[in-house]
């Protein structure tokens, strides 16, 4: 259909076909020399695509919109669908607006065990969402996600750049209470936390928390 781009794949399935975004830019000029400073390290452009779109999570709000995908297209000189074809591929990259704090819930083999979807569950109780939902004020983002690497912490929650390990459905209610009264880890301090280590060259590392 003339005017419309190709259907966009989310962790809920195929989306309705999104509009062609307009050519524009939203990178501040640090952000154009952090890209500029990154891409100078790979022998081509293409190659900063990862570290491109975090940068572009963190200037367009903590997510990615088709202009943003337009402009890592435009930066990089690749085609649109390139660009949207492997933000997509990956889970860390976020399509749709998220909360201050979003709760990515490991439900792998030896968190499933442990019981993470006892804490899913109780999840959805405490905060009237489900999967994929952003309660009503803006707070909370609930997602399932796949291994977490911290298998000997199940169930581990990653919010922002911290885990949390040992949750259990009996602990959550109070990690959340916690959550409320501290600073926010919004998904922007992520993206800028992760693109910062990208200029560093250093490995990247989480604030790990036992509840």
């Amino acid at each position: 259909m003339a005017g419309t781009g190709p259907q966009r794949p989310t962790a809920g399935g195929i989306d309705e076909p999104q509009p062609r975004p307009e050519k524009g830019s939203r990178f501040s000029d640090e952000a154009i020399a952090e890209l500029n400073e990154i891409v100078s390290h790979y022998p081509e452009r293409r190659a900063a695509m990862l570290p491109a779109l975090w940068i572009a999570q963190r200037e367009y709000g903590g997510y990615l919109p088709p202009q943003a995908l337009q402009e890592v297209a435009d930066r990089l000189q690749r085609p649109y669908a390139e660009v949207e074809g492997v933000a997509s591929f990956y889970t860390m990259y976020n399509f749709r607006p998220r909360g201050i704090h979003h709760l990515e819930v490991c439900t792998c083999l030896t968190c499933a065990c442990i019981g993470a979807y006892d804490v899913m569950h109780k999840l959805e109780e405490l905060l009237d969402i489900e999967p994929g939902q952003t309660t009503k004020d803006g707070e909370f983002t609930l997602t399932e996600v796949e291994c977490l690497d911290w298998c000997g912490a199940a169930t581990v929650i990653q919010v922002g750049d911290r885990y949390y390990g040992n949750v259990t459905a009996a602990n959550v209610g109070k990690l959340i209470d916690d959550l409320r009264k501290e600073p926010a880890h919004t998904p922007v301090d992520l993206a800028d936390a992760i693109t910062k280590v990208q200029l560093s060259g250093e490995a990247t590392s989480q604030s790990i928390r036992k509840v």
